[in-house]
């Protein structure tokens, strides 16, 4: 068969067994016959950190490119053979990787295997200009409606650039700059695929409703012959130094409905305890309608309409966490931030509340068993703890990790992170409406 097998492990009566093709390729399979149903779950080692200046956007723009015809399935057949076989389907693309899912009727794995073999083995023998072209106007329509024409669209992209300095890996976001999706070349999209969509370069997971050894069978047989690639380059290195040593800020006047406050604060990396203790306090803090901020904001002073914090992992590069308030009406930014300020030192001073670390981290495990619950979700975060932390059976174990975090760390990485000093700031102030008699005049003078 060209793998290994390694120990199980067991969390709550999940089990994971981990095997390897001879060609690179690392498989995932959990078994669970709960439900009628399984999930294959790919991810590859590529997100919008292996990017270039000038070629932003392709981990993105390939993201879609895969869903247009491989050697044997034409145009939108792999949509069409999914969803015909009473299957659901999609992708993503964000700073560390790109994957790709299926959740099937069970006796319907084999065919999910087969065609994510058939894009991985053969996607360049039906990429050609015609099926590029079509998807970097797919991205550029997705980015003016995601990014460009909503309200606070921008947000994400100018906290991004302000908190990452220029030349960081993560300065830039997955959709990548319209200038640069329009530089794409076929043959630079070529050279993406050839570097980053390899079996070696990859996490196969399938959960749920399987037979290991069948399942074994059919990964070998359509992926083990497809050739491994040794051409790719790390990513570059996304460390800083654990605060940014002042604040960065930026007004933005834009067509919103409400002046906004938000900001990006450093936090720890992904996977280590130091993250898990800040995902604790921002969820005391802003996670829901009993937090800190929503209490203090939304409730009590009545000068936002909402209040949220929480955490974007990341684990190539310091973590962030996101800071979003709207304002009510007449409400003026800096009484907010001063407000916001006054919670973050307070908390600081004197960490979480007993009651407050209890629910928190059972906010915390609920969402955790949420995801581990469903075959999808488990899939999926087998492959994230595979590719981004080299053991999937972490996955198994990680709400006994939150769990394990004392009241004393979520106070500790609060009074070492959560300061006005170690923040992106983003003030978004709505552009004032022309006055009626103006527009009247401008009217009759056309």
């Amino acid at each position: 068969m060209g793998h290994t097998a390694t120990a199980q492990a067991a969390s709550g009566g999940l089990t994971a067994t981990e095997h390897r093709l001879a060609n690179g390729l690392r498989v995932v399979l959990s078994e669970d016959h709960l439900t009628p149903v399984a999930a294959v779950c790919l991810w590859y080692d590529v997100g919008s950190r292996h990017e270039v200046k000038g070629r932003t956007g392709l981990a993105h723009l390939f993201e879609h490119l895969m869903f247009q015809g491989s050697h044997q399935v034409h145009g939108n057949g792999h949509f069409e053979l999914v969803q015909g076989a009473g299957g659901s389907l999609n992708g993503t693309t964000s700073f560390e990787r790109t994957n790709y899912f299926e959740t099937m009727p069970a006796h319907q794995v084999e065919l999910a295997l087969w065609l994510e073999a058939d894009r991985m083995g053969s996607l360049l023998a039906a990429l050609d200009e015609e099926s590029m072209e079509n998807q970097r106007d797919v991205v550029k329509n997705e980015r003016r409606q995601r990014y460009d024409n909503v309200p606070y669209g921008t947000a994400f992209e100018k906290l991004t650039a302000l908190a990452y300095p220029e030349g960081h890996p993560y300065h830039h976001t997955p959709i990548g700059s319209m200038a640069d999706l329009d530089a794409a070349t076929l043959e630079d999209a070529r050279n993406f695929f050839r570097t980053y969509y390899a079996p070696n370069n990859a996490v196969l997971a399938v959960v749920g409703d399987i037979d290991p050894e069948q399942t074994l069978a059919w990964v070998e047989k359509y992926f083990g012959s497809i050739p491994l690639h040794d051409g790719k380059q790390p990513p570059r290195d996304g460390a800083l130094p654990e605060t940014m040593g002042g604040q960065l800020r930026e007004v933005v006047e834009e067509d919103v409905p409400a002046r906004a406050l938000m900001a990006a604060y450093r936090l720890p990396h992904d996977g280590t305890r130091e993250s898990d203790a800040a995902d604790l306090a921002l969820t005391v803090l802003g996670g829901g309608e009993s937090s800190r901020l929503h209490n203090r904001l939304v409730r009590r002073d009545q000068s936002a309409v909402a209040a949220g914090f929480g955490l974007l992992r990341l684990a190539g590069a310091p973590s962030l966490g996101w800071l979003d308030v709207k304002t009510s009406a007449g409400v003026d930014v800096p009484d907010i931030e001063a407000a916001v300020d006054e919670e973050l030192a307070r908390f600081a001073e004197e960490g979480p509340t007993e009651e407050e670390m209890e629910r928190a981290q059972a906010q915390l495990e609920r969402e955790w068993l949420d995801r581990l619950g469903t075959v999808a979700g488990r899939a999926d975060e087998l492959c994230r703890y595979a590719v981004l932390f080299g053991d999937p059976q972490l996955a198994l174990t990680a709400v006994d990790r939150v769990l394990d975090i004392t009241a004393a760390e979520v106070q500790a990485v609060a009074a070492a992170r959560l300061r006005p000093d170690n923040r992106a700031v983003l003030v978004y102030e709505p552009i004032a409406a022309p006055e009626a008699g103006n527009e009247e005049e401008e009217e009759a003078g056309q």
